[in-house]
């Protein structure tokens, strides 16, 4: 085992902020998911993982968490009145259990792709136990301790004031690092964040795609700074629709430009994806008659933008050659591309190991696939799947009908925070080689649960309270 004494640094900074928002935990916790490539250790004795900063951050919180005077009232409390829980637990135990069966029994039945011994790239092997169903498998129970966690310290306390402080912190470091990449790879600087980079990942950090700068921030790649970067834009966005909050505007903005420029397919596909309910959204106001200022202000933005791109082209028509080459090379044609095509082939070969073994899966971490659906269906199969199916819907549901027992910015983070999980899920989906669907899914998760639990709890009190308010006959 090899300390990163950077990470270790990394860790302490972010501590010093979140103890200084009255948080330390749950705001170290979100912040520390901006730096996507730096490592806290290097565990050699399990083919040379390097878990990321975040899992420090993690163990201390479930362990703040687990030391309480009254954990297990807690514990009942919260899997009485979250049932969805037990949902989650099966999963976690499923999962355990399937990743260390699953590779044994099926063994050399089926071929899938894993990490080389040497993590020097994917290749395609037998399947067997390997490394990565003890390193995934990991990661993944702890978002369910994350989960069950956060309901615990959500239920009874208001911790909404964290949790924004912690996302917007997030979002900024992330928009920041992001800005700071760029403006070092424009100047010739290179690879500027280079000594945070401490995970034992390939480094995919100075690549150029059609003579643009790839964007990869505190990230290994392009393709992680996008996802990352639909998954922040998508909080800023709800949120300033919700609260009118300049902050969130502003970042919005910046991450929006970021997003554009940092030549992720990744990014692209993803934005046109939310795109679509944002343009449903302000197409419901105007047909509506309730449109606002701010709705105004992006069609006004969007007209204007496209009368200057309309022009500048009928002045130069070379002008946007570069940029219609860069979307040629990373969207229209990125399936014929040799990239595409491998990746193609992974979900292939994935969907044919879940037929392969009977539709029980061949276990978490014991394949590589390119979307994360593919990924469930391949690692837990039919009945993971379906549990994974299950949590996914009660995140994309959110509070529903009961956000109306809950105070208006309460509401906001709440609907920001699931808004930013649904982003991660359709990078995900594009992208994504793990079951594991993130650690800001299992955030969401708790905080949506805890948020509903809250306002079933004052829904049932404003119900029984209302007989008393009447006049006596």
């Amino acid at each position: 085992m090899q300390i990163s004494f950077v990470g270790l640094i990394v860790c302490a900074g972010i501590l010093l902020i979140g103890y200084y928002c009255r948080a330390p935990l749950i705001i170290g916790l979100i912040a520390s998911l901006a730096f996507g490539a730096t490592a806290l250790m290097t565990l050699s004795s399990i083919g040379g993982s390097s878990p990321l900063i975040y899992t420090l951050f993690v163990a201390l919180l479930v362990t703040a968490v687990a030391t309480r005077q009254r954990i297990l009232q807690d514990l009942g409390d919260v899997f009485g009145k979250i049932p969805p829980l037990w949902i989650l637990c099966g999963l976690m135990v499923y999962s355990v259990v399937g990743a260390w069966l699953f590779p044994r029994l099926f063994a050399g039945q089926t071929s899938v792709f894993v990490q080389s011994t040497m993590r020097r790239g994917i290749v395609e092997a037998s399947l067997a136990p390997v490394s990565g169903n003890i390193t995934q498998t990991g990661y993944f129970v702890l978002g369910g301790f994350i989960t069950i966690a956060l309901c615990i310290l959500l239920l009874h306390e208001d911790r909404i004031d964290a949790l924004r402080r912690g996302f917007f912190l997030w979002c900024g470091l992330h928009a920041g690092m992001g800005l700071v990449d760029l403006i070092g790879k424009l100047a010739g600087a290179g690879d500027i964040l280079q000594p945070i980079r401490t995970a034992s990942y390939a480094m995919l950090t100075e690549a150029v795609e059609a003579g643009f700068w790839r964007i990869t921030g505190a990230n290994s790649e392009a393709s992680a700074f996008g996802g990352i970067s639909l998954a922040c834009l998508a909080f800023c966005y709800v949120y300033w629709r919700k609260t009118k909050s300049r902050l969130a505007q502003a970042l919005s903005a910046l991450l929006l430009v970021l997003l554009l420029l940092s030549t992720s397919s990744t990014a692209y596909v993803g934005l046109a994806i939310l795109s679509i309910p944002v343009a449903l959204s302000i197409l419901h106001s105007c047909l509506t008659g309730r449109i606002d200022k701010d709705e105004i202000s992006i069609i006004a933005l969007l007209a204007v933008a496209g009368a200057s791109a309309l022009a500048i082209s009928l002045y130069d028509r070379e002008f946007f050659a570069p940029f219609a080459q860069l979307i040629d090379s990373m969207v229209l044609n990125k399936a014929q591309s040799a990239s595409g095509q491998e990746r193609a082939y992974w979900n292939i070969k994935s969907l044919q190991a879940f037929v392969d073994t009977g539709g029980l899966g061949v276990g978490l971490g014991s394949s590589r696939a390119s979307s994360w659906p593919i990924a469930v269906a391949s690692q837990l199969g039919l009945v993971g799947g379906l549990m994974v199916a299950t949590l996914s819907f009660m995140l994309f549901r959110g509070m529903g009908r009961l956000k109306r027992y809950v105070d208006p910015e309460t509401n906001a983070v709440v609907s920001s925070v699931r808004a930013s999980a649904l982003a991660s899920v359709v990078s995900g989906s594009l992208v994504g080689g793990s079951s594991d669907p993130g650690m800001i899914f299992f955030i969401a998760l708790a905080v949506i649960f805890a948020s509903r639990a809250r306002a079933c709890s004052k829904r049932y009190t404003t119900t029984r309270a209302l007989p008393l308010g009447r006049p006596a006959l």
